[in-house]
């Protein structure tokens, strides 16, 4: 699997985003053309600076939008060209020739803002304005973020716990501490952190990147790094340079030793000796449903002889904190254990088998190439057994012969 890993050890927006991004496609033209395809966006009101050079040392790629100053006699005029509600932005991205994935993406992210702007100010999404520096350089930004992504195959994305920085910032409404109240509003949920010398490091923009687009916040993942990039801000910072990583990786299953594969995964656990033995199904089934890998329990021993339950959950690394967080509000437990593990697995796929009893999903394990056993999914033996009125064993018994390889 495709991961893109977004280190904001330093912060991250959009223009950092993109000069990151701009290291792993092979064109910046995919860029440049995809903004050409929002017709109302008028070219002559921006010029895209897209230069490879290094900041405190770091290559990378330094993107900037210069926006051009139009002065207008009528001031009316000029108002409307800076000041652009969310139903206009709206309709520029609608109208535009992009991508369906990147339009949809775009609407959303807007929405989002809009909805956070909206809280900071007391009013509602419908009377936002995007003002700071015209919506021309924030529709660039986050059009022109989807467009990259979009370009990589959506890949899914993975992203560090956020640098916010320290200090202040000075808004439209005065200085303000970091982070910004929008970026604040942003990064709810989100794993954050200060460190460097005081300044903004993460903005509105670079929030909504990550909010929009990190299915889940962690250290570096296993994986094949396969392409990386440094996509430089234009702040001065000495002690940590104003840039931000990207690595494309290739993840999962990360390598194969002697026709398995070999991938990192998480076990998580916990003792328990108070509960009640009825209340773990509705977790077990909740950790299934929301993607865990295998839930178990096993008896054991406790203080004073006392029987107990070891509570067990296999994921993947990226979602411990969110299995952790419900297996402690399922279970009585007031701590999850972690640990990290390499597991060799067989390559498996899902089938979907023709029998005599009606079709069944299969899986179908291999071992170099070669088809080692399909097995059928027990929930389908167990509807066409209930269907024909036979046992599981009888079905069973029906079906294994006419899947077999």
């Amino acid at each position: 699997m495709k991961t893109l890993y977004l280190d904001c050890f330093a912060g991250i927006a959009g223009d950092m985003f993109i000069g990151a991004l701009l290291n792993l496609v092979p064109d910046a033209k995919i860029l440049t053309e995809a903004l050409r395809k929002i017709p109302a966006l008028g070219q002559e009101e921006y010029e895209l600076v897209i230069e490879r050079t290094a900041k405190n040392g770091i290559a990378g790629i330094n993107f900037d939008v210069h926006l051009h100053e139009h002065h207008h006699h009528d001031e009316h005029e000029h108002e409307h060209h800076h000041h652009r509600h969310l139903s206009d932005i709206e309709a520029m991205i609608t109208q535009s020739e992009l991508p369906p994935r990147v339009k949809v993406a775009s609407l959303r992210a807007f929405s989002i803002l809009a909805e956070a702007e909206a809280h900071v100010h007391g009013t509602t999404p419908d009377k936002i304005h995007f003002h700071e520096v015209g919506a021309v350089d924030s529709i660039i930004d986050i059009v022109g973020a989807y467009v990259l992504v979009d370009a990589l195959g959506w890949p899914r994305v993975l992203c560090s716990p956020v640098n916010v920085g320290s200090g202040t910032v000075e808004c439209a409404h005065g200085i303000l501490p970091v982070p910004a109240p929008a970026t604040e509003r942003l990064l709810q949920g989100v794993p954050v952190c200060s460190a460097g010398s005081p300044m903004e490091r993460t903005t509105p923009t670079g929030a909504l990147l990550v909010k929009t687009l990190a299915a889940g916040f962690c250290s570096l993942p296993a994986g094949k790094i396969l392409a990386a990039g440094f996509g430089l801000g234009n702040r001065e910072s000495e002690d940590m340079p104003n840039v931000l990583r990207v690595l494309l990786m290739d993840s999962g299953a990360s390598e194969e030793r002697e026709g398995l594969v070999q991938e990192k995964i998480a076990l998580l656990e916990c003792n328990i000796d108070d509960m009640n033995p009825q209340d773990y199904e509705p977790v077990i089934e909740a950790l299934f449903s929301d993607g865990a890998l295998d839930v178990w329990t096993e008896n054991i021993a406790m203080k004073k002889s006392r029987p107990g339950v070891k509570f067990c959950c296999l994921a993947k690394p990226e979602d411990t904190v969110r299995f952790s967080r419900a297996i402690l509000e399922g279970t009585t437990s007031q701590g999850v254990r972690i640990g990290e593990l390499d597991r060799l697995r067989l390559h498996w796929e899902l089938e979907e088998a023709a029998t005599s009893l009606g079709k069944i999903h299969v899986k179908a394990t291999r071992l170099d190439g070669e088809v080692l056993r399909r097995i059928p999914e027990y929930e389908d033996v167990k509807r066409v057994a209930h269907e024909r009125g036979i046992s599981m064993y009888e079905a069973r018994r029906l079906i294994m012969p006419e899947i077999q390889p």
